[in-house]
């Protein structure tokens, strides 16, 4: 492997359009290649750079998880403690009889939800692989995925959260993406800081992730990109610019997918769950991340979005070779802004791919995503 060699797989997909650029990075150990193509911009004002700012979307899942188990790490919450004990809006959640029927139709919860079932996407809010199912509805409606600086302040939003009932009882079926925002709340509540502060202490500080964050400073602007949506006709819509929506402090800061960031940032990241959690988490901590939590049932019924592998903490965990980048033990996930990052701890490698183009769904992947992936195998 080269930088030349990853270059010319990255450069075809943005030659063509209409992919305005991307940066990879490969890495083994303390060794990367990194090439950076294209622009920051659909016109090409300016060109890509390796430290240029994106907006990484559900890569900010492993971050959320990460910050959780820090609390676990110092006994300030237990993976069995039900939540309610913080978020008693969520104490008593109703679930609906039928997922697939009228969302008045509920019943009690037959137990609390605990820490470790948003830590696994099973607590019983999120999105299923049918979108069109009546009580997936309100939990849209709480959500904009273009747009998470317009989410309601967190106590409002998880106000709203409590008065929608549960699709599936606790810890019976993984559901997409909801999770990780309570848990940002979660972590909030739990330490009398906001998600910003604590993960910026605990986390950007001592990894030295200097451009990460849920807003970018004035000064870093220069290096942000535009983000940019595909349209019907085979074009990218900018929804976007660098002085918009992250250009301030968000109401509310998502856990989901509110964080910008650089490959040099996430790579740091990266290394410290290969490197064991020093200095940030214990390596238990990072085992229990990095371990599939899921049935085989609850994997096959997450099929849509996980592409048959399982769930750690925040990311997916390959547990079979369907794919030639498929190792098992791969921890890592994909943003919808059009970003991917994966650690493999068997082999010690890191695999980052940042681009601004939006993804069109939960699959099937864009090409330039694969083809990054069938490089890295």
């Amino acid at each position: 492997m080269s930088e030349t060699a990853l270059r010319d797989v990255l450069a075809p997909h943005v030659d063509k359009g209409p992919l305005p650029g991307a940066v990879g990075l490969v890495a083994r150990g303390d060794r990367a290649e990194v090439v950076a193509v294209g622009h920051a911009d659909a016109e090409g004002t300016t060109p890509l750079a390796r430290d240029s700012v994106f907006r990484i979307a559900s890569l900010t899942k492993p971050v959320t998880a990460a910050a959780v188990m820090i609390l676990v790490d110092e006994g300030r919450l237990a993976l069995d403690a039900p939540i309610g004990h913080w978020l008693p809006e969520l104490a008593a959640p109703d679930v609906v009889r039928d997922p697939a029927g009228p969302v008045e139709d509920v019943v009690p919860a037959v137990r609390p939800i605990t820490v470790e079932d948003l830590l696994t996407f099973r607590a019983g809010w999120g999105f299923p692989a049918d979108f069109s199912l009546p009580a997936v509805q309100p939990v849209f409606a709480l959500m904009d995925p273009q747009a998470p600086q317009r989410v309601p302040e967190p106590d409002t939003w998880l106000a709203a959260l409590g008065r929608v009932p549960l699709l599936h009882q606790p810890g019976e079926a993984w559901l997409y993406n909801t999770c990780s925002d309570i848990q940002g709340v979660l972590i909030s509540r739990v330490t009398g800081r906001s998600l910003p502060d604590f993960l910026a202490e605990r986390i950007f500080e001592p990894l030295g992730m200097r451009d990460t964050g849920f807003e970018v400073p004035a000064a870093s602007r220069p290096r942000f990109t535009s983000a940019y949506v595909p349209t019907a006709e085979g074009g990218a819509e900018r929804v976007d610019t660098p002085d918009g929506q992250w250009s301030s402090a968000p109401a509310f800061p998502s856990g989901a997918g509110g964080l910008v960031s650089t490959v040099d940032d996430w790579w740091a990241f990266a290394r410290m769950l290969l490197d064991g959690g020093g200095p940030v988490l214990s390596a238990e901590s990072v085992r229990l991340m990095t371990t599939d939590h899921l049935s085989a049932a609850q994997r096959a019924a997450s099929e849509l979005f996980t592409l048959g592998s399982g769930w750690g903490f925040g990311g997916s965990v390959d547990v079979e070779r369907r794919e030639p980048w498929n190792v098992p033990g791969r921890y890592g996930w994909v943003g919808g802004s059009g970003t991917a990052a994966h650690l493999t701890p068997s082999t010690g490698t890191v695999t980052i791919l940042l681009t601004q183009l939006a993804l069109t769904g939960p699959s099937p992947l864009p090409p330039v995503m694969r083809d990054f992936w069938a490089y890295t195998a």
